[in-house]
């Protein structure tokens, strides 16, 4: 569990206020401003919703809120730098493990029992509650059973039923939609000046997502990689393809998971080189092993979770290959999710049913819970799922 600066899609400084980086979120919004102005205002907080709705950035909109004098105007210092992960008394913690540890859950609950620097609050972020296991959530419940008098919790889930029952029940929930197609359009021709073509299919490719539409819209590997996966379900049409298809579904995983971590894992090994010297005496300590062995499985931890992370949104991205087909069974109006896949996906819709297609989403949503909840390992869900998804 680290605590580290916020990666957050708020106004930029000067540009607005802490609210104008949230994308279609009106109703939340509205919440948390009466609550800044003291109307239902408690300690502790929990932001669900759908992934990319902007959890954690409307836990440090609201963050940075607290702090403002004016609310968030999103100009004065407190607003700038609690959304830069610099200021004082916001504290931001995530995890790459699959769970979070109770040793660090017990240091943030010591760190969230001191004074606030200014004199307002002592907020702590917690990106990941959904990884809090019995150990750790116990920590953290104490905290929030008896709360200090100036300490604010915001966590952050992708649905109420994720956080465990006895820390739920403490909390005030602010629920988040999944932003609509134009919403989220609007705030990248808006903020990133993307061209409104490559904004409109940015938007729809993303389902809702703003993180990935805006990787989609920026950068042309991510769509690129994106086409080749909505591509897979034509060519499904023998048991070789099926077991290629995994096979290559699982490399360009661990292929955007090595372009991520590597120059992270490079980075924290120089810091530990750099701790112990250059002295070959220190480097042969124990302690030194000690510290490598630790870096090295949080590495490997790390990766790991990432290459599920890719995977999964691979298949999301599949998922909404075989809804579009059956959106055109069914005569549905509207743009398709993949519209620039028109032609493919209607010779996919001709040759299965209704029927068949939904059979289809449920192979792939059993293939996502294999890997995430019972650990099976991503090529042999994929190959099962792929076999069920063949034509």
């Amino acid at each position: 569990m680290t605590t580290s600066p916020a990666r957050v899609s708020g106004p930029a400084p000067g540009t607005g206020s802490v609210w104008d980086g949230l994308v279609g979120q009106s109703a939340a919004i509205e919440t948390l401003r009466r609550a800044v102005a003291g109307q239902g205002m408690t300690h502790a907080w929990l932001f669900t919703g759908p992934p990319g709705s902007g959890r954690s950035n409307a836990a440090l909109a609201f963050a940075a809120a607290l702090q403002c004098e004016q609310g968030g105007c999103g100009h004065c210092l407190a607003c700038t730098t609690a959304l830069a992960g610099s200021h004082a008394d916001v504290s931001v913690t995530r995890t790459d493990r699959a769970v979070i540890q109770v040793g660090g859950m017990r240091e943030l609950v010591l760190r969230s029992a001191l004074a606030p620097v200014g004199h307002r609050w002592q907020v702590m972020v917690v990106e990941d509650a959904d990884r809090l296991n019995d150990s750790s959530g116990n920590a953290l419940l104490k905290a929030i059973e008896e709360p200090t008098a100036r300490t604010v919790w915001l966590l952050c889930a992708p649905t109420v039923e994720d956080v465990l029952p006895t820390i739920r029940s403490r909390c005030r929930n602010v629920v988040l939609a999944t932003p609509s197609t134009a919403d989220v359009a609007d705030f990248l021709v808006r903020r990133n000046g993307v061209p409104d073509g490559i904004a409109a299919f940015a938007a729809r490719a993303s389902q809702g997502h703003i993180g990935r539409a805006r990787a989609l819209a920026l950068d042309e590997k991510t769509r690129n990689r994106r086409h080749e996966v909505v591509s897979i379900p034509s060519g499904l049409t023998s048991l070789g393809a099926c077991m290629n298809a995994a096979a290559n579904l699982v490399d360009l995983a661990k292929d955007e998971t090595e372009a991520i971590t590597e120059a992270t894992n490079d980075r924290e090994k120089l810091e530990l080189e750099a701790v112990y010297g250059s002295d070959p005496k220190a480097k042969r300590s124990r302690a030194y092993r000690a510290a490598l062995g630790s870096l090295t499985d949080s590495q490997k931890q790390r990766a790991r979770r990432r290459t599920l992370d890719v995977v999964d949104r691979c298949l999301m991205d599949l998922l909404s290959v075989y809804r579009d087909a059956i959106a055109v069974q069914t005569g549905a109006p509207g743009e398709l999710v993949n519209e620039e896949l028109r032609a493919e996906i209607s010779t996919l819709a001709r040759r299965s049913t209704p029927e068949q297609n939904l059979r289809r989403i449920d192979a792939i949503f059993a293939a996502r819970e294999k890997m995430l909840e019972f650990t099976v390992p991503p090529l042999l869900a994929l190959e099962s799922m792929m076999l069920s998804l063949r034509i």
